[in-house]
């Protein structure tokens, strides 16, 4: 079997907007490392898009796994109810940022928990707006990309859109968008196009995902939760990709110290098993009626059991700390390289271990480099590495290695990276 002739057979039956980055078909995965169906072996920087942070198939994920698997694999939460579920709820309520009572519930997608969000806040306060920023991106489903804050590829050719979704600018200091503007622009929308009483919910990642690896100020987050205390409005973080260790805290937003109304959580939480939740201030929970949330395969418990044992890897070894050592050796290593190349780095940037590199030409910060970008992405996997790029323009390099990573093999990676972004520039 080759790569080849898998790509053929996936293109004859797979729709074509269901791309795929790399023409690269796994066999196995270990840790921080794959193997193709050729056996070549690759590092990886992207760890399923931040889903893997204890990386691919830990002994102690798998063998829970197994063990639920060995009891029971569905029964529907709604229907017949299994303490791992509970379980599970009461450790993430207590993980999440802040002192309130909380409760969570729980579904299948990170898509599906920013929905359920919208819905728990539109419940609770009985309002219809939701602010959303440019940039940000919430998921792929109708109501998810009205609130994503980028077009191509994300929403192009499939509108029409819910309607009362607003967007303001995002800051970014190095693009020259300060956190005086974009709170500007949220005034701004509650003098022109929607009064703040008719608002339910300000949505935010605390560092943009897709949009670039840009980490929110502490003051425009604590800004926003001044804004929504004072106009009744939930604060809604969606943490799908910051959470469960990858940015150097438990949950992104405790680098800011603001206690969320509502937040999201997935791709990290079960290492790769599809889980996903909102956690959420108890008052605030509790406004649907029974039977307005829910999902036949939300809190899975195979998935249940899988998310029990990550949650004990991140504490065991001491993952949230590692995330920190590991962003601070892409940046050494990535800032090395922009000092070289400062014409073409804009920006080495990090919080934990979700690290970004940004692409310019000739110096200027708002001429993005995006065939540089693509043309590393499409020659990563013949120098045996994955990668994955954002932002706004296509112009960002993102890292997200498993925070299991070994310092040898990271240095190895990034050693690999270091030529393959030679071999472009130099040539």
């Amino acid at each position: 079997m080759t790569n080849a002739n898998l790509q053929a057979r996936k293109t004859k039956v797979i729709a074509r907007g269901q791309g795929n980055v790399y023409p690269v078909y796994v066999e196995r995965a270990e840790n921080s490392e794959l193997w193709d169906v050729e056996g070549k072996r690759y590092i990886d920087f992207g760890t399923g898009i931040a889903v893997c942070n204890t990386g691919h198939s830990h002994p102690k994920v798998v063998n829970a796994v197994k063990e639920q698997l060995d009891k029971f694999s569905h029964t529907c939460v709604m229907v017949n109810p299994y303490e791992v579920a509970v379980e599970l709820a009461e450790k993430l309520v207590e993980a999440a940022p802040g002192e309130s009572d909380k409760k969570a519930i729980f579904v299948s997608t990170g898509a599906e928990a920013v929905e359920n969000c919208v819905k728990i806040a539109r419940a609770y306060t009985g309002r219809r707006g939701v602010i959303a920023f440019n940039g940000g991106f919430h998921g792929r489903t109708n109501l998810t990309m009205a609130l994503t804050g980028k077009i191509t590829p994300y929403k192009n050719l499939f509108g029409p859109f819910p309607g009362d979704i607003f967007h303001a600018p995002f800051p970014v200091a190095c693009h020259d968008i300060t956190v005086k503007e974009s709170l500007k622009a949220i005034e701004n929308l509650f003098k022109v196009d929607i009064a703040p009483t008719d608002v339910a919910a300000i949505i935010v990642e605390p560092v943009q995902g897709e949009g670039g690896f840009y980490a929110a100020p502490a003051e425009f987050l604590q800004a926003l939760r001044q804004i929504c205390d004072e106009h009744g409005i939930v604060l809604i973080a969606d943490e799908i990709q910051t959470g469960f260790g990858r940015t150097g805290k438990m949950f992104s937003f405790e680098h800011s110290g603001v206690e969320a109304d509502l937040m999201t959580m997935a791709k990290g939480i079960a290492g790769g098993f599809p889980i996903a939740a909102v956690v959420g201030k108890s008052d605030i929970m509790d406004a649907p009626l029974p039977g307005g949330l829910g999902g036949t395969y939300g809190g899975s418990p195979v998935a249940c059991a899988a998310a029990l044992a990550v949650l004990d890897v991140i504490k065991e070894e001491n993952l949230i700390e590692r995330s920190k050592q590991i962003g601070a050796l892409f940046n050494e290593r990535l800032s090395a390289l922009k000092s070289q190349y400062p014409d073409l780095i804009l920006d080495v940037r990090n919080q934990g271990s979700m690290i970004a590199m940004e692409l310019i030409v000739g110096g200027d910060s708002e001429h993005a480099n995006t065939p540089l970008t693509q043309a590393i992405i499409g020659k990563a996997a013949q120098y045996g590495l994955v990668l994955l790029a954002c932002g706004f323009y296509g112009n960002v390099i993102r890292f997200l290695p498993a925070l299991t990573i070994s310092d040898e093999l990271a240095n190895e990676g990034l050693d690999t990276f270091t030529d393959l972004f030679k071999s472009l520039v130099d040539a």
